[in-house]
Parts: C-alpha cells; structure tokens; sequence
C-alpha cells in the first residue's frame, strides 16, 4: 500500500505532460474532481492537482518536440545525483539531468533497459503527494514490460526494491516493495506485455492507477468527457474492479475499485 511517509524507492509525486492543460484540468476534474492550482509564473504553465486542500499529481506542458503525453512516475530519493549514477551503472540511461526546482526538491528523469520512462524526486521543500490510496487519489503503479526479468533486475539494483513473483492465469504478476519494506508494503507491480496485450492496446511503460469508489461509473464519465477505454472493467478476486483508460490526448492510466476499499 502507498504511504505519504514516502520512504526511499517509493512513489512520491506523479505528473501529466499535456498538448493542451486546460483541457486537461477539465478532463480529470470532471473524472476525479481535482482542482488546479498553478505553480507560479515562472513554473511555464506547470501546477498542482489538488483535492480537499491536498496535493495528489501535477500537470504541465510537454516539454519536448515529439513527446507524447503520458503520466510520469517518480519515486523518492535521498540523493538524486547518486541515483542517477545508479541507473547508469545498471544499464538504464538519463533523459535529464538531476536538477534543482526552485527551492522545492531536485529532480531526474531516466529510462530503464526496457524502454520505461520514470523520474525521481529529492524533497527540499516539497515533500511529495499529499495523500494517497483515498477515492481519486494514487493507489498503485505498474510496469508493462516486454522483458519482466530485465526489470526486476535493474530496479532493484537501482532502488533496492523487493520482489514477490505472483503466477496468475496464462502471466506470472511481480508485486513490488520498498528496502525494508513488509508485507503490507507494496507499492506496485511488473506485468509482462505480451504480442496480444500490445496488439489490444497496451503499452510498455509505467501506469499510474487512481482508486475510485465506483469503477464502472468512473469509466462512464471518462468516456462521456473524451477518454478511450482500453480494458473495460473487470473483477479480480481479492483486488477489485479496474479498468485501463487513456485520456482524451492518450496519455494511459487507470482506475480501481479496491476489494478493500468496499
């Protein structure tokens, strides 16, 4: 389960690259009732999403000519220069430097061996998502990867993560935990892609998954509002009912109803 204590290796922010931010604001406020509060003049167009006061994700413009737009994951770090040399060492490589934000953290982008994209953040100021694993908020994160083992191989090299193989039918699911971390802890899971799953939609990458209180209602306003519903919902036994979405520019995520949340 995610935690606000946001302990090194954990997910600790997550942000939207938009073509269009207004338009988004008013996609993902109508779906999870978040309101956005600008960063600031000198942020280029960059703001918090926020819900009862609390801040849950981010958005801002793409950045770079081509990029397509997709949630972005960071984990906590303490040290982001080192994690950076981290990645390297591990055969992933660096899309942007460790950079200071304001006086708010530093930051870094890198992409794995298998061509996930993921970021960090090092808290000055900011320490992070202000709540988690509540309805509209981040509840868990995941890995599409053609190449399962690679993964696990470098993240854990990388974040010192724990895995746990979980064989589920025809696929094999690897529940990921923090250093440390117990059996309460998971943060997140990597799911092997295979040809069918590519062919149906679905992209290598990491996806966030926001909890909602009602599935099937969720995915009706995401497509009343513009989004495409790649796996419509379904049920998994002890887990809940989910369904992956993109949103109206095709930016993939998706939204659960947790068996423990209802």
């Amino acid at each position: 389960m995610l935690s606000t204590s946001h302990v090194p290796g954990s997910p600790n922010w997550v942000d939207l690259g938009s073509p269009d931010v207004d338009a988004s604001v008013a996609f993902y406020g109508a779906l999870f009732g978040w309101q956005f509060q600008s960063a600031g003049p000198d942020a280029g167009g960059y703001g918090m999403f926020t819900l009862d006061g609390k801040t849950v994700a981010a958005v801002g413009p793409l950045m770079q000519e081509g990029a397509a737009p997709a949630w972005t994951l960071y984990f906590h770090t303490p040290d982001a220069d080192a994690t950076a040399k981290s990645v390297e060492q591990a055969g992933g490589t660096v899309r942007f430097a460790p950079m200071d934000v304001f006086t708010e953290g530093r930051m870094a982008g890198f992409t794995d061996p298998t061509g996930a994209e993921f970021a960090v953040w090092q808290p000055i100021e900011n320490q992070g998502l202000e709540a988690v694993n509540d309805p509209n908020t981040l509840c868990w994160t995941e890995l599409h990867t053609a190449a399962p083992d690679t993964a696990k191989t470098f993240y854990r090299s990388v974040f010192g993560w724990q895995t746990q193989d979980m064989p589920m039918e025809g696929f094999t699911y690897t529940v990921v935990v923090p250093a440390g971390g117990g059996e309460d802890a998971g943060q997140g899971g990597i799911m092997g892609v295979n040809d069918e799953l590519r062919e149906s939609g679905w992209k290598p990458g990491w996806r966030p998954y926001f909890e909602v209180a009602d599935c099937d209602a969720a995915v009706a306003v995401a497509k009343e509002k513009g989004g495409q519903v790649v796996a419509p919902p379904a049920d998994l036994a002890g887990v809940g009912r989910m369904a992956a979405l993109t949103d109206p520019f095709g930016a993939p995520f998706s939204v659960i109803t947790s068996a423990a949340a209802g």
